[in-house]
Order: structure tokens, then sequence, then C-alpha cells
């Protein structure tokens, strides 16, 4: 019987160096920034808020608005939806794409203050073992009641979107386990419409009333 070890992460932050005082600035210097940046202003964001309320803004969208009040363009970027992204590399031509068109049109270019650029940060993420363990479903339901959310968070997005899968590690194990339709079922929940500890009760609701 396949045995599902529960794993979380820690993330080691890094500034890269890179940093932007305009639209332009930072239009450019997304196009050729390391993909774990991208991934550290758009879906950390979205964790870092995740405990409160779902679908948060990206670090992006968050710059222009508050430092540029360039409320048009930030608007734009905000209703990205960055979870329908398969690969990061998508996500960051969507970005440019959008910042692109809006320079396109010629807008006023206007520069922060000094002190307020926007900076480039990545981060290196770290996967440690919890410590629990599943050998059933019974035994899996048990432990999604204690397991540490960011262990949940791992398991639903990271699988998916770092590690290029297909499917969320949970929906996995439960077709290695012969529970197809239990898979199928997490497989329609969409996690990113609800906080971290809802998604945990939606998990239990969907495995325990099977």
């Amino acid at each position: 019987m396949s045995v599902f070890e529960f794993k979380t992460e820690i993330h080691l932050v890094k500034l890269l160096g890179l940093k932007a005082k305009n639209v332009k600035e930072l239009y450019e210097t997304l196009k050729s920034a390391p993909l774990s940046s991208v991934y550290y202003h758009t879906h950390r964001f979205l964790k870092q808020h995740h405990f409160l309320s779902p679908e948060p803004p990206n670090d992006f969208a968050y710059w222009i608005k508050n430092t540029l009040n360039v409320k048009n363009l930030a608007e734009i970027m905000a209703s990205v939806d960055t979870v329908k992204f398969s690969s990061l590399e998508e996500l960051r031509y969507e970005l440019c794409h959008l910042m692109a068109e809006w320079l396109n049109q010629e807008f006023p270019v206007n520069d922060c203050s000094k002190g307020e650029e926007f900076h480039f940060m990545s981060c290196q993420t770290f996967v440690l073992p919890t410590g629990y363990r599943a050998r059933n479903l019974e035994e899996f339901i048990e432990k999604i009641k204690i397991v540490d959310i960011n262990s949940i968070y791992f398991h639903i997005f990271e699988a998916k979107l770092r590690l290029k899968k297909e499917q969320n590690d949970f929906q996995t194990w439960l077709e290695e386990i012969g529970e197809k339709k239990l898979a199928e079922k997490l497989s329609n929940l969409d996690p990113y419409n609800m906080t971290l500890e809802n998604l945990r009760k939606k998990i239990l609701e969907i495995t325990a009333g099977s």
C-alpha cells in the first residue's frame, strides 16, 4: 500500500539587486528576471494573504497602485488570474504583455520617489518532512485535521506550479490507493477561492464524507 508522507516547506528570501523606479523599468527587468522572482512576487504574495482572504493582488499591481499611483494599470495587473497559468514563464509573459500594451499607449511614465523603488526578490524553497504519514484513507483524514496549513499549501499549490505536476499530491495519492472518485472530487475543488483553513475543511468534507 502506498504511504503518503506529509511535507512542508520553508523559504529563504533573496534580494536580487534588481530594481525599478517606473513602469518601463519594471517591464524591462521583469522580462529577464529569474522565474523564482516571478513566483515570489505572485504566488508567495498569495500564500502570505491566504490565511485571511483569497485572491489577493500581486506585488507588481500593489507597487504600481500604491507607489506610482497609476491606478488604471494597477487594476489591469491585479486582474491577472495568476493561478490559471500552467507555468511561471506563461505568467511572466502575460504580465509583461499587459505592461507593454500600457506603455504603447504613451501614458506618462513617472518615476517613484527615491527609496520607494520596486526591488526584485526571489526565494529558495526547502522541503521538509512533517513526521506525519498516512497508510490508508482513515489515517489521511486524521492527519489532515492536525497537519500545519503550510503542509496543505505545499501539497495543493506547490505540487502543480513549482513541481510542474498536472495534479496536486493528494489527488495523485488517492488514485494510487484506488480512491479515484475522491481524487476526481478534489480535482473539481477550486482551492484559490478560499482561505487555507477553509480549504482544509473542504478536503475533510470530501474525504470523510466518502
